[in-house]
């Protein structure tokens, strides 16, 4: 059966998207623990990050870190805070979201989904896309 992610890259769920290509996937977390947090996403449906091959962990990483950079400089943070958790979907996945301090670094510590600002939801997705360069599918310009 296929991950919820895998559905998501798919069309078969909604998501807002960041960046997308043939190898990795960038949307927003529907449950974030501040506006602008990002999973970035192998295509592939492998579980476990250390189970990636090389190439597609760099790859993977590569996108965490211009999306990172991106949020520091969109949303005015100290950091991009990154954490491989896993334990919630069973599909690889990089939280890349804006830390000032540790707090982010709890998932425990996240919006609910029926709890986010659907607007803000769209402008922090909107303008990392314009940071990026990307089309509202994630796809470079």
């Amino acid at each position: 059966m296929s991950s919820v992610f895998t559905k998501i890259i798919n069309g078969e769920l909604p998501g807002r998207f960041i960046y997308r290509d043939d190898t990795t996937v960038a949307f927003l977390s529907i449950e974030p623990v501040a506006y602008g947090h990002v999973l970035v996403i192998p295509v592939a449906e492998v579980d476990k990050w250390t189970d990636l091959d090389p190439q597609t962990w760099n790859q993977v990483n590569e996108v965490a870190q211009n999306i990172g950079r991106a949020i520091i400089e969109i949303f005015g943070s100290e950091r991009a805070g990154y954490l491989i958790a896993g334990f919630e979907v069973p599909h690889a996945h990089i939280h890349v979201f804006p830390a000032n301090d540790m707090s982010g670094y709890s998932l425990s510590n996240t919006m609910r989904a029926d709890a986010t600002d659907p607007a803000k939801m769209d402008d922090a997705a909107a303008r990392l896309r314009e940071a990026l360069d990307t089309d509202e599918q994630g796809f470079p310009r």
